[in-house]
């Protein structure tokens, strides 16, 4: 734990460093690095840091100084949250690894501000407890739920491939996570890619098994993007909100417990599950870096491969300034 403590801290200077120079911030005394707008749009999903960070509310006084006030907008999955930031509902938010692909692939005019660890066991494939399937390999001709471009997409794709298996060898049916759960629960599909909390909820509530989560498979990164002209528009509101998830990062490292009393009421579930899904989080925000986006260009360039995205992108093309290059 004290290991982990020191490595969140050493990279409070270091990320806010990055993302200031990447997003261009002059220094707090500078007229450029506050906002220009008075309401910050936050999109959230239930899970992670972003959403803690609304239940304890210290957002709302960091930027009450610089007469911003903030706006929550909650979203069932990444690639919906995406779809809000680029048709201009909200400014800012986090998701996982495929939903900028796809909406960067789509046209979203997005800009990555930063990223956590990774945190590969907080997302699985699940069977029903009583399914006789034991590995991966499987699955063939079988139906899987998931939500189509959400991090599961690319956990599915390298699961299949490291058991041997085509994406085409399987049965994708795409549905969103409340939906996904209620077609596995009927036994209308047999398997489901999920993350946590959804994840932490079907082993606890209905013994779903874990056929195989993200560990030596995938790294399943959670990422802040934000708008590229709000960003652009309002460094200090982008800066300030780096700030606040890199102090909320080291307090939910030292105290998984109080940061699921936190998380529980948002999400809508009990201490135990929370907690579960807080211990398979990642922890230390952190700029992109070269070998981060590098491994975001495989997920492109392999989903691009598999026809489920248009066109072929540039990862380089959404990154800050100076940035992952």
């Amino acid at each position: 734990m004290r290991s982990t403590l020191r490595s969140v801290r050493r990279q409070l200077i270091l990320t806010l460093g990055h993302v200031a120079l990447g997003l261009g911030l002059a220094t707090a005394g500078g007229s450029s690095a506050w906002a220009e707008n008075a309401v910050v749009r936050i999109g959230y999903q239930k899970y992670g840091t972003l959403t803690i960070l609304k239940g304890k509310g210290d957002l709302e006084k960091r930027l009450a100084p610089l007469g911003v006030s903030v706006k929550w907008v909650e979203f069932t999955a990444g690639p919906q949250l995406l779809e809000g930031l680029n048709v201009g509902s909200i400014d800012f938010g986090n998701v996982g690894e495929a939903p900028p692909i796809f909406a960067q692939a789509a046209g979203a005019d997005l800009v990555y501000v930063a990223n956590q660890p990774p945190s590969p066991t907080a997302e699985a494939i699940v069977v029903p407890k009583g399914s006789t399937v034991k590995s991966v390999a499987e699955l063939k001709g079988k139906k899987i739920a998931l939500n189509k471009g959400s991090n599961v997409h690319y956990l599915l794709v390298k699961a299949l491939e490291k058991a041997g298996l085509k994406y085409t060898d399987v049965q994708t049916i795409f549905l969103p996570p409340a939906d996904a759960r209620a077609a596995f629960e009927r036994g209308s599909v047999d398997a489901w890619a999920i993350w946590d909390p959804f994840l932490a909820a079907a082993e606890k509530q209905i013994g779903a098994r874990v056929l195989a989560d993200g560990k030596g498979v995938v790294a399943n990164h959670q990422f802040y993007l934000a708008s590229r002209p709000y960003a652009n528009k309002n460094p200090g509101v982008i800066k300030a909100i780096v700030s606040e998830l890199q102090k909320l990062d080291v307090w939910a490292a030292n105290d998984f417990a109080a940061a699921a009393k936190v998380l529980a009421p948002e999400i809508g579930l009990n201490q135990e599950i929370t907690e579960l899904s807080v211990r398979r989080f990642a922890y230390g925000i952190q700029p992109i870096t070269t070998t981060v986006a590098a491994q975001q260009q495989q997920i492109a360039d392999a989903f691009f491969q598999l026809k489920l995205i248009p066109k072929a992108i540039r990862i380089a093309d959404a990154l800050p300034d100076g940035a992952g290059k």
